[in-house]
């Protein structure tokens, strides 16, 4: 058997369900491990997240058993003694073999994987990019649960279908904490987003924006041209979910250094897409370009400085 341990927010546990789903279309015995969203470990938490999977429509899953997940986590008696021994010797307690944990961008290692429990946000799209087909169809969204802005969304989708409409989602907020601007912050920077609109702006003359964030104050202020940019700013809280499905309306998806964004791309059917990332997700994780270009096939990667790489 294979546990997926979930967490994070809601673009980080698509991911883990889609490699959840991956790995049961080669024929694995799957699970999903919910422990980490127990009250008792959120309240330890900085940033409290929720389960959030199921708002999706029916969506499918198994979750797995307090033991069997014990199986793998639980050290067993003798394991733990000789764990003290080694280290009153001074020598390093070895790791449990039955526990994988992503320390890399793509672990194809993974699909070989009999009898561990597994985990990681897995955001490479060369994890499961072959089965995005299944997952659009998977990840159903509900109605909105206002009825006057179910009404709205669904006349903005189908207006988005026949128009040169562009997704620009602009992740502020918990990106410029101070714990988090060295890792996260100057990669969607400002020189990103005008180089990636001026991409579609020169491919079509009539080409409209539609600004995805949380920071709707910063969004009217400097997108304030209603002939060309429209301010999405009534889909919050478990609504938030809408957002993701009016980007994948857009003939385009200019994404921010986010998961979140990721999916409004990745789950859009168009056949004329066309999807811009930023180069790297992390101030930490280095950019070669051939192996990005594997690993996120047909995405244009473009640099903080508005390059495309």
């Amino acid at each position: 058997m294979l546990i997926i341990k979930i967490a994070g927010g809601l673009g980080n546990q698509m991911q883990q369900y889609s490699l959840y789903r991956k790995l049961l279309s080669l024929g694995k015995e799957v699970k999903l491990d919910l422990s980490w969203f127990d009250p008792k470990v959120q309240e330890k938490m900085l940033a409290r997240r929720e389960f959030e999977l199921p708002l999706f429509v029916d969506i499918p899953y198994e979750v797995c058993t307090d033991e069997e997940r014990d199986y793998f986590l639980k050290q067993s008696f003798i394991d733990k003694i000789s764990g003290k021994v080694l280290k009153k010797l001074g020598k390093r307690e070895s790791a449990n073999e039955k526990v994988f944990q992503e320390k890399q961008m793509f672990h194809p290692e993974i699909f070989d994987m009999d009898d561990k429990y597994i985990e990681g946000y897995f955001a490479c799209q060369k994890y499961y990019g072959d089965i995005m087909d299944e997952l659009r169809e998977l990840f159903v969204f509900p109605e909105h649960s206002i009825a006057e802005l179910h009404q709205r969304n669904m006349l903005l989708a189908s207006r988005m279908e026949k128009e040169n409409s562009v997704s620009v989602h602009i992740r502020r907020g918990d990106y410029l904490a101070p714990e988090n601007i060295q890792i996260l912050g100057n990669i969607a920077t400002e020189d990103y987003y005008s180089a990636a609109m001026k991409y579609f702006s020169d491919k079509y003359n009539d080409v409209h924006f539609y600004i995805f964030t949380s920071d709707h104050e910063y969004a009217r202020e400097n997108y304030s041209d209603e002939s060309k940019y429209t301010v999405i700013d009534w889909n919050t809280g478990k609504d938030s979910v809408q957002d993701l499905m009016l980007m994948s309306h857009c003939r385009g998806n200019i994404c921010a250094n986010s998961t979140f964004s990721f999916w409004g791309a990745r789950l859009n059917k168009r056949a004329d897409n066309e999807i811009i990332r930023t180069s790297t997700m992390r101030n930490n994780q280095h950019c070669e370009p051939e192996i990005m270009h594997d690993y996120w096939a047909n995405w244009i990667l473009m640099d903080n400085k508005g390059n495309i790489v």
